[in-house]
């Protein structure tokens, strides 16, 4: 499975075989809300990591979860687990969720605007079903 884009944007690759192997693009996501303009910066984002505008990193470990209910309706989405939980220090001296080491990414396209992506990052233990128990979202348009 793979990070899960607005409608719209997904691009569908196809293998000329079955051993053929295609890499892996990040896709670049310029911040627009006030909160990602001021702690995380423009990303980069594909099913393996998140990289921020100042170099910090989050790995994922896998992918636990492709729908997750958003304000009690059930979306599309990406949602990793992080290998090594960790609350990075971005920009301005913010943190990326300032309660605790962030443990699972969601990713899903913004139902009012297809060109937006909302980025939430929980501290939960367990996976978690809903942006109920986000300790922060952020969002961005693609570059």
């Amino acid at each position: 499975m793979t990070f899960v884009r607005p409608a719209g944007l997904a691009l569908l690759l196809a293998a000329a075989s079955a051993c053929a192997v295609l890499p892996a693009f990040a896709d670049s996501l310029a911040a627009v809300s006030s909160t990602a303009m001021a702690i995380t910066g423009d990303i980069e984002f594909d099913d393996f990591e998140i990289v921020f505008e100042n170099g910090e990193t989050l790995v994922f470990d896998e992918l636990v979860a492709d729908t997750f209910i958003v304000d009690g309706e059930e979306v599309g989405a990406s949602v990793y687990s992080v290998q090594t939980p960790a609350d990075p220090l971005l920009n301005n001296d913010n943190l990326l969720c300032g309660q605790g080491d962030v443990t699972y990414v969601a990713a899903w396209g913004d139902a009012s605007d297809d060109s937006l992506t909302i980025v939430a990052v929980f501290d939960t233990q367990d996976v978690p079903g809903s942006n109920a128990d986000m300790c922060a979202s952020y969002t961005y348009e693609y570059k």
